[in-house]
This record gives structure tokens, sequence and C-alpha cells, in this order.
């Protein structure tokens, strides 16, 4: 028996969009965590939701340029998370976070896969509200 639509896994891996990565980019929930908002960033890539992904991006490092095109041959294959804890040999302050990730795509035609350990800031939004930000990452060798 297959799933319905709503039944279907998230584009992160979770079980499913409604109960994982959904309430997240819909704004009725705020990510606890920067695994979290990693997952969320992913998935909204999947969906090709610049709004969302812009609004989660920290102001400092946030893209003035397009970030989506919807007329790209791009397909999102899977995500897999790497590490989700505090990189420890590192001098880590309160409010930041590291996840290290691998996302595999087509463009193309041809399968590719980013390899980053991102970095994350807990802050404040215009709101007030405490929520991560993905701030810029690093590509492990």
């Amino acid at each position: 028996m297959s799933k319905s639509k709503n039944q279907q896994g998230c584009p992160c891996g979770g079980p499913a969009l409604e109960t994982c990565c959904g309430p997240f980019i819909s704004g009725e929930r705020v990510p606890e965590t920067a695994e979290q908002l990693m997952r969320s960033r992913y998935t909204a890539y999947v969906q090709g939701n610049e709004p969302y992904l812009l609004a989660t991006w920290h102001r400092s490092t946030r893209p003035t340029d397009k970030i989506v095109d919807r007329n790209e041959a791009l397909q999102w294959l899977g995500l897999e998370v790497k590490s989700a804890l505090r990189l420890r040999q590192r001098k880590v302050t309160e409010g930041e976070d590291f996840v290290e990730f691998v996302a595999r795509f087509r463009i193309g035609g041809k399968g590719q896969r980013l390899h980053e350990v991102s970095r994350f800031l807990r802050e404040a939004d215009d709101l007030g509200v405490q929520r991560w930000f993905y701030v810029d990452g690093q590509f492990p060798e």
C-alpha cells in the first residue's frame, strides 16, 4: 500500500512533512535546534521556498541576489546529517552551533553532493523571538 501525499516522508528524511519540517516552514513553530533549522532549510530548497530560506538566513550574510531558480534543472535527492553535535574541539560560544551534512542533488542529469559544516547563531528576530539563523558554512575536503 502506498502512502498518500499527506503521509509521505519529509524531504529531510523525517517521517512526514506535516510533523517534521512543515510546521517550521509554515511559521506554526520555530526550530528549537540548529539541526531542525538545517533540515527545514533543506526541505525549503527542495520546495523552492525562497522566502523561508531568506527569513532563516542571518542578516549579516543574507544574499541580496535570487537564490532559487525555478527554471534550473535541479533535483534534490537526499540529505544525510553527519554530525549535529557541537564541534567540541572548537571554542563554541553560547548561542552558536554547527551541523555537518551531505546533500545529494542532480543538476542537468549529473549527480552532485554538497558536503558542508554549517554555522548557526541563535538570537532574537525582528519580533524579539529567539531563533536559530544560518550564517555560513565550510566545505570539508
